[in-house]
This record gives structure tokens, sequence and C-alpha cells, in this order.
């Protein structure tokens, strides 16, 4: 049996999902000097990788899938990933890599015709390979791959790894997608956490996942470490891309694996501002307080560039002025020249209004007007919605009927009224909000 203490303590470094240099996707347009970064953003966030990996003196650093981001595989994105390689072998720095579904071993052009640099091993398709790393003749862990051959990868391929006899920490790395762990992904190299835990390996380095995500470990324990690291740069404003973005450095001590620590790795960052207008008094003020709110974001980025989105909700007066024509274009001009000349960046991508007006659905009930009647409609309609469909489209119709923009108004109405994520009764005090807010601006 080995002797864990006379393993040496090292670190390793963990990656996936570079998808280097990828467009950036769901992203209007922006500054020159946002461009420009947003371009470089990926490629600067590999070299910072890199830089990790050389300033924590790591053992290995290892990839789990989608350096790129398609078949294209541009030029300088190849070129960049060799060039980070090779700095690591030459400060004596393994690296481990797998291909995933966004760059699959045998689709896809390669400019590269020579040898991988020493200490680099791309691992291969069809068979599971084990690679021993060895400082000063001292085993420390032995690392094993398998990539992917086609995008549409649909076997399970953990089902192929096994322990090996060989000394030192045993890690898997494999780009796949663990049944349960996040919604929203193309389901790859299918698997789950049992699958997973019964190979009996130490550390799973896993890619596929943009959230950082740890399914099996924790300090102290004896299970083994299932970890989704997350991409080295967020690439959209979607939820699984916000907040910090990078790797995880893997501390091994007395032979095993006893804890991970993300770092930041990421140039861009994306952030979502939301904000309650229940007390704002009017639009100065509320773009005085998304100004505030964005010192703020930015000061606690790192010293990253943010890319903002905003949000609105809540009820309040300022409602009518957001549905003026032009009043949210302007405000997103007016939020976009107040950081134009900051540096790292904060741009205002763009200003979503969900705020509604201030209606008191109690006091309007106990009135005698056509706004009550329009309550009471509503509540009759509405004792149905659980049971009858057809209720949903009756309200909707029954609420719009003689109010302003009619057709607008029956949109919104259908589209609020068969949201799934709302019990019936909140749903039908919102519709109703919102068409008494139509009355209300329509007096005003």
């Amino acid at each position: 049996m080995d002797d864990p203490f006379r393993t040496p303590d090292f670190s390793f470094v963990h990656a996936a999902d570079l998808h280097l240099d990828t467009p950036f996707k769901g992203i209007g347009s922006t500054a020159p000097h946002v461009a420009e970064q947003l371009r470089e953003a990926s490629l600067a966030a590999f070299d910072s990788l890199v830089d990790v990996c050389l300033e924590r003196r790591v053992a290995f650093l290892v990839v789990a899938g989608d350096i790129y981001d398609g078949p294209e595989r541009g030029l300088r994105a190849q070129l960049r990933f060799r060039d980070g390689l090779a700095r690591l072998s030459s400060a004596g720095i393994s690296s481990f890599v797998v291909h995933g579904n966004h760059d699959p071993v045998e689709t896809g052009w390669s400019a590269l015709g020579g040898p991988w640099p020493e200490r680099v091993t791309i691992f291969g398709t069809g068979t599971v390979k084990a690679v021993r790393v060895e400082v000063d003749g001292i085993p420390l862990a032995t690392v094993q791959g398998i990539s992917f051959a086609q995008r549409s990868e649909r076997e399970n391929l953990a089902l192929r790894f096994a322990r090996g006899a060989g000394p030192g920490v045993q890690v898997g790395v494999l780009h796949c997608n663990v049944q349960g762990a996040a919604s929203g992904y193309d389901d790859y190299s299918p698997c789950t956490l049992d699958d997973l835990r019964s190979v009996g390996l130490d550390y799973w380095a896993l890619g596929h996942v943009h959230a950082r995500m740890i399914l099996s470990g924790h300090r102290g324990s004896d299970e083994p470490w299932v970890v989704y690291p997350g991409n080295l740069q967020a690439r959209s404003p979607k939820p699984s891309e916000r907040g910090l973005k990078g790797a995880v450095v893997v501390h091994v001590k007395r032979g095993r694996v006893a804890d991970i620590e993300p770092v930041g790795c990421d140039v861009v960052r994306f952030d979502l501002v939301e904000l309650d207008i229940v007390d704002v008094a009017d639009l100065a003020e509320l773009r005085a307080r998304l100004v505030s709110v964005s010192r703020d974001r930015l000061a606690s980025a790192d010293g990253r560039s943010l890319v903002l989105r905003g949000q609105l909700v809540g009820q309040g007066e300022l409602h009518f002025d957001l549905r003026r024509p032009g009043s949210m274009e302007e405000l997103l001009i007016a939020l976009r020249d107040d950081f134009a000349e900051d540096q790292p960046f904060c741009w205002w991508d763009s200003i979503d209004d969900r705020s509604r007006p201030a209606v008191d659905l109690d006091a309007v009930r106990a009135g005698s007007d056509f706004a009550a009647d329009l309550i009471a409609l509503a509540d009759q309609l509405g004792l149905d919605l659980v049971t009858d469909d057809g209720a949903v489209d009756d309200l909707a119709a029954e609420l719009s009927e003689g109010l302003p923009g009619p057709l607008r108004t029956r949109r919104i109405l259908e589209r609020l009224l068969k949201s799934p994520s709302l019990p019936p009764a909140e749903l039908i005090d919102r519709a109703l909000v919102l068409a008494l807010g139509e009355l209300e601006g329509d007096r005003r």
C-alpha cells in the first residue's frame, strides 16, 4: 500500500469550456472600445489561466473539453492554445486535454501540423488513456481521459474509466452531462453521479456545464470529488454566465484531494441589476440609483469590466413615465454616457421594464365604477383558471376590451396569464394591475 505521507503536497488546475475566440451571444450593439475587449476576452482569459498555473507552480493543468467553439477553430485560437501550453511545458508543467461536443476530434480544421509541445497530452477517442505524473521520480497522480469523436456523443463514457493500480491521486477528465446537475444542456455523454462515484477515482474533472458546481466532495470527506469549474470566460448575459468565471485550483495534501479553490481568469463579467421602483420619485432619481449600483458592482468585480442588464420591478407611479415613448431608450443612452470613459468599462446592454402601476386592488374593488366591475369579472373568471384553459382567453379579452392599445394589451395579458411560474390568484392580480394601469394611463 502506498504511503501517503511520502507523497509531497501539490496542486493542479482544472479548467473547461474555453470556447476560444468565440463570438459573444445575445449582446446588442456596443461602443468600439467595448467591442474590442469582448473580441479579445476569451483569448485573454486563457492567457490568465496559463499565468495562474505558472504563478501557483502547479504540477499540471487539465482542460475538460470545448477548447474551441466549433469546427471552424480559428487560427488565432489554435495558435494561442498551443503557445500557452508550450509556456507551461517550458516551466515543467504538464497539460492534459480532452475534446468535447463543440470541438470533437473527427471534425474541424487544424492549422497545427507539427507535434504538440513536450508534456502535453491530448486524449484520443475510443479508449481511455492513463498517464502518470511524476516529479523527481515521485508519483503524484495518474490522469486519464477520453475525447469526443463526434459532436453528438450519446455513450456514457464514464463507464469506460477504471481506477488503476498506480500510486498517487487518480484523476478522470471527461466532458459530459451529469443527470440532474443543470438544465438547458444537451445530453452528451450522459451519466449519473453514481456512475462517476462507482469508478473509484479521487477527482472527476468535468466540462460541459458553464456554471461552477461541486456535485460531490468537500473538505474532510472521503467521497470522490466531482466538479464542474464553469467556463473560463462568460460569453452571454444568461444566468449561468454571470459572476466570476475561471478555473479551480485543486489542492492535494497527504495524497488526498483536500480542497478546491475557485480562481477568476475572466476579463469581462456579466451581471443583472434588479431595482424596485416603489419609492423612486422620477426618472432622474432612477438614473442616479442605477449609476450608484453600477459603481458598486464595478468596484466589487475584481478589476474586471462589466456588462450589465437592468430589470425594473415593483409597483409605483414611475411606471407611467417609463411607458412614455422613448423613455427607456433615452435612459439606456444616459447610463452608457455616464460610464463612457471608464476603464475597466461598465456597459449597460439593456434595461427591461417589468414594473407595474401603483394600484390598490382592494380599494378599487370596493368602488362602483368600471374598474370595480372589471375586478368583479376577473374574480369570477379566475375561479375557472385552474380547470378551464379557455378562461385565460376570456379574461384577457374582457380586460383588454375598451382599453388603450387593446391588441397590445391583450397580448401582454395573455402572456402574463399563461405564465407557469405563478399561482392563479397572483396571475389574476398582476393582470388586473396592468389593465387598471392602462385605464389610469389613458386618463393622464
